[in-house]
Parts: C-alpha cells; structure tokens; sequence
C-alpha cells in the first residue's frame, strides 16, 4: 500500500522549497562589497555624545559621523578627515527631539586601512571621533 503525503506535509514541503532559493538569493543582493561596517561612539568634551561609522559602499567607503546634544538649534562646525588631510567640513544645526545631526560622505577606498577623524565643535565643546576602515 503506497503512502500518501497529508496536506501538512506537502504545504511544509512547499514552504521550503520557496524559502531556500530566497536564502541563498538575499546574502548576495546584500552584499554591497562586504556588507560589514565598523562603528565607534564617544562622550564629547561637554554633554554631548558623538557615533561614527564606516562601511563599504561600491568601491568606495561611507563614513557617517553623528553628533546628538539632546538641544535643537545648535549651529556646530564639523571638519572629516582622512588619512591626516581635510577632505570635507561644513556647519550643521541640531534638529529634532534628540537634538543632533549627521554628516555622510562617500570617500576614496585607499590601498591599506583608511583612517578617519570626525571632529565638531559648538562654543567649547569639542567632539572628536577617530575610526579605522
């Protein structure tokens, strides 16, 4: 007497058949040159708090430098550095319920580790983030 599957059965068997293919589909659609990223955060000189972070994006690295003073409408002067030269700087106001702002730039993926230092300062508070991709 042959055996007949249930219903159960077949709908597990369906299941996982369509699962599968979109498990092995999803790491390469996210893999944007690594997928990883690197984040370090600190406490500024006064209450503030800074994040930074670098990640892989097309051949290039994207850093994202954010400061959060929990104040809207600070005007904060900001400077990214790579590898010990300038390479953009700019003022920011602080907006929103968490009072903060960000900073994202893509930047040229050099040969060996990229070195990256974010520093903003309002009035005489100074925060100054270092990281390494």
């Amino acid at each position: 007497m042959p055996i007949r599957p249930t219903r159960t059965a077949l709908a597990a068997l369906t299941v996982a058949a369509l699962t599968v293919p979109v498990g092995l589909v999803s790491p390469a659609a996210a893999s944007d040159g690594g997928g990883s990223d690197v984040r370090t955060s600190g406490r500024c000189s006064g209450t503030a708090h800074w994040k930074l972070k670098a990640k892989a994006d097309d051949g290039r690295i994207e850093v994202e430098g954010e400061i959060d003073s929990n104040r809207a409408g600070q005007v904060w002067r900001w400077t990214l550095k790579h590898n010990g030269s300038l390479s953009a700087s700019g003022t920011k106001k602080t907006s929103g319920l968490s009072g903060s702002f960000q900073v994202e730039r893509r930047m040229a993926n050099l040969a060996g580790t990229d070195h990256f230092i974010f520093r903003a300062t309002h009035r005489h508070q100074v925060c100054r983030g270092t990281i390494s991709f």
